[in-house]
């Protein structure tokens, strides 16, 4: 199976399978010298894990994290990074029952007909159970960039069709914060209370819902990003829809731009430093708005980089469901044991992991391979 590994300089690699022995990654190509703050890494996957409330998935693992390599006295020794994270509560007797049958708007079907086989243990490599293993690298790249300024937040920004206002980031550590005081990590408050009846609501009735994550990159230098296939919000865009039920991204003004005239969605070019003090390198440029989305011909222009990532509804309900066996057989087939109704809360952690990875690999592409 292709397909397994992602980014060019700082590339990782997972494996593992949602009810295997355990899941992992090997990173390959972060710098010497970097410390690793293993209790943050930790950290990150806890906001992934599940089991964490009453609105996600009651699935308990404790997503404990071991470095196997690549790690010397705190700081990582430019060697491969492996991480392994044990399976712990794998409950394999919950899909006997779709041994021979196709659930609705999952892998089953696409996987059993491209390999001959499948694992049917809650979709094997198919499960969002893999992205644990992005979050940790994920984390690790956090931790690079952060030696640079660079800060990755979000939030989830909708559920259904609940929208919560835009909101306005000064310090990051302040908006995680916010973020982090209500299950369902939005970073309004009365929103979120009102996101969480309904998920809750959508819960009882055995049912699921999407929603949008939205994402800022704060702190991102000029010049990430490379002409013409390897454009950053292109690599963003794939990093986001290679994240399980991920169904739509848009940077920017996305979309309703589109409905925009040019003389109202042009950035307009501002000097932000004094002309008498511009120092080396000359001015600071930015804009007065920021439609393109902090990224203007595939490079960042020095603004905000902002996106969005709109998910669609977990595919496992608990609710009665038509569909047919591997031999093209009518059947019905529902959903058993742990419920996820709705996957945004766990994804914050996913989409931040991944827009990390997308940074990091594009700062190396221009840097040396050793920490200065």
């Amino acid at each position: 199976m292709a397909g397994n590994s992602f980014g060019q300089l700082f590339r990782i690699t997972t494996f593992g399978e949602s009810h295997g022995e355990a899941i992992g990654v090997i990173i390959d190509g972060c710098p010497a010298g970097l410390s690793v703050d293993l209790e943050y890494i930790q950290g990150e996957l806890d906001k992934r894990k599940p089991g964490q409330s009453k609105i996600t998935t009651q699935r308990k693992e404790s997503d404990t994290v071991k470095i196997l390599s690549g790690v010397f006295e705190g700081k990582t020794t430019g060697t491969p990074i492996a991480m392994l994270i044990p399976n712990e509560d794998q409950r394999s007797k919950d899909y006997t029952h779709n041994v021979d049958v196709f659930r609705p708007s999952h892998a089953d079907y696409t996987y059993q007909t491209k390999y001959g086989i499948r694992d049917h243990r809650g979709g094997g490599r198919s499960s969002a159970r893999e992205t644990a293993a992005r979050v940790a690298a994920g984390a690790l790249a956090k931790l690079l960039l952060k030696t640079q300024g660079i800060e990755i937040v979000a939030h989830v920004s909708s559920v259904g069709k609940i929208d919560a206002p835009n909101v306005f980031i000064d310090s990051a550590d302040e908006f995680i914060a916010e973020r982090e005081k209500n299950i369902v990590r939005c970073a309004d408050p009365a929103t979120a209370e009102e996101m969480i009846a309904f998920i809750d609501d959508i819960r009882k009735q055995g049912d699921t819902v999407g929603g949008k994550v939205s994402c800022y990159i704060k702190n991102c230098p000029v010049g990430l990003g490379d002409p013409v296939f390897d454009k950053l919000h292109a690599d963003l865009g794939k990093a986001m829809l290679s994240i399980n039920a991920v169904h739509g991204f848009e940077f920017g003004s996305g979309f309703s731009g589109s409905e925009m005239r040019g003389s109202e969605h042009n950035d307009i070019f501002v000097s932000l430093t004094p002309a008498l003090s511009k120092g080396e390198g000359g001015p600071k440029i930015g804009t007065r708005t920021n439609f393109s989305g902090g990224i203007q011909g595939g490079i960042s222009n020095g603004m905000p980089i902002e996106f969005k990532v709109a998910f669609k509804p977990v595919a496992t309900i608990m609710q009665s469901q038509q569909t047919i066996d591997s031999e093209g057989n009518a059947a019905e087939i529902s959903g058993k044991g742990r419920h996820d109704p709705c996957v945004v809360p766990r994804a914050v952690p996913i989409v931040e992991a991944m827009a990390a990875l997308v940074l990091a690999d594009h700062w190396l592409r221009n840097k040396n391979s050793r920490l200065s």
